[in-house]
């Protein structure tokens, strides 16, 4: 574990942010309260900033936003939503906000229907074809960038093993590893190669349940090395290509971690991601209102939790009060004594380099040009 003054030696290499601040002077500014709010990412409600939202963003400084169906009508709209976001969390003095959207092609899609849809995995992975992969994933990136977005909850990587899986299904590639591990990464590729980050899913896999995590929490009972050799070559792959974050799966595997489901479980947060993996990105809970979670844990536990796992950030999609309370309780875990104000710099450090990275600014975008984009994506599938 990094002691602070060892990150802010560490740090003081670093290139300095498209304003001229070097991370570590960042850092040094920053409260304990601007830290733990940039490991929050949040969903909020409505089609536009209103009070409760930028009270969010100007009083817990939050890291980012995801969008959902709920929040967009079209994409004038969506355009406009984002470009308030960035307004209002500029005007705050905070560091740029991570734009985040599920945006998978297939069933999985959240932009306006002005848009023309994009195949399942399932249909990419029966063409094999990666050059085709990689256009997907610059194509979606494209979409949501025109919008404002910098983020995508994508590619999935889980290897749908499970035929009665009913939350994976077609937005899996198939059911063979490597052929998963090909076309993801190239989709991953496609995604940064237009400057958007790609967050890459459900570590350590989905594929084999039998349940939805939205309802309740699947149990696998695979060990170690079951999981090496299938649902992990995919992520062993794409963090070797150079996946910036990865997203954890709401899975109890008790043959790995008998006490607690992977999201919160330190031995396959850390010990496995971290340690073995060798995954030094961004790793970013799923949602922690999913009944997966909610079912046994508060959200001020499982916040903490989270965190003391490994993760560093903590996605909550569903309401404001989760959204405090889970901030309340970090800050008190860190004032006790549970999590050291090191292990929150070690997560800062990790969001504001992939922050500078993609060279992320709170500058509003232009109407787009839907016409343009669907000229694109008809040559693509012609």
């Amino acid at each position: 574990m990094l002691t602070l003054a060892l990150l802010l030696v560490f740090l003081s290499s670093c290139s300095r942010d498209p304003g001229g601040e070097s991370l570590t002077e960042r850092l040094k500014k920053m409260s304990l309260e601007e830290k733990i709010g940039q490991m929050l990412l949040v969903g909020v409600d409505g089609h536009e900033v209103d009070e409760e939202t930028a009270r969010l963003l100007r009083s817990y400084h939050i890291g980012g936003v995801v969008l959902f169906q709920r929040n967009i009508k079209n994409t004038e709209q969506l355009t406009t939503f984002l470009n308030e976001l960035k307004e209002e969390n500029a005007s705050s003095g905070n560091v740029p906000l991570f734009l985040a959207v599920d945006e998978e092609g297939g069933r999985v899609s959240r932009l306006p229907n002005e848009f023309y849809q994009l195949p399942a995995n399932e249909k990419i992975g029966r063409m094999r074809d990666e050059d085709f992969s990689f256009k997907v994933g610059r194509v979606l990136a494209k979409e949501i960038k025109s919008v404002g977005f910098n983020m995508n909850f994508a590619p999935v990587l889980d290897v749908n093993t499970n035929p009665r899986n009913p939350v994976i299904g077609d937005r899996s590639y198939g059911k063979n590893p490597k052929l998963v591990s090909q076309l993801g990464i190239q989709t991953m590729k496609g995604m940064q190669s237009e400057e958007v980050i790609s967050v890459i899913k459900h570590f350590p896999g989905h594929g084999d349940t039998s349940v939805d995590s939205h309802k309740e929490l699947p149990i696998l009972r695979h060990d170690l090395n079951r999981l090496k050799r299938v649902e992990l070559i995919p992520f062993v792959e794409a963090i070797d290509k150079g996946a910036d974050m990865v997203m954890s799966a709401h899975l109890f595997l008790p043959k790995i971690d008998s006490s607690a489901p992977a999201t919160l479980s330190k031995k396959i947060m850390t010990d496995l991601l971290r340690t073995e993996l060798r995954f030094e990105g961004v790793a970013i809970t799923d949602d922690l209102t999913m009944r997966a979670i909610s079912r046994k844990y508060s959200i001020e536990e499982a916040a903490v939790k989270a965190i003391q796992a490994g993760n560093d950030i903590v996605l909550i999609a569903n309401g404001p009060a989760n959204i405090e309370l889970a901030i309340q309780a970090i800050l008190d875990a860190v004032k006790k004594g549970e999590i050291t104000e090191d292990r929150i710099d070690q997560s800062l450090h990790r969001i504001l380099s992939l922050k500078q990275k993609y060279k992320l600014a709170d500058k509003p975008v232009n109407p787009v040009n839907v016409q343009e984009l669907n000229r694109e994506i008809e040559e693509l599938l012609d």
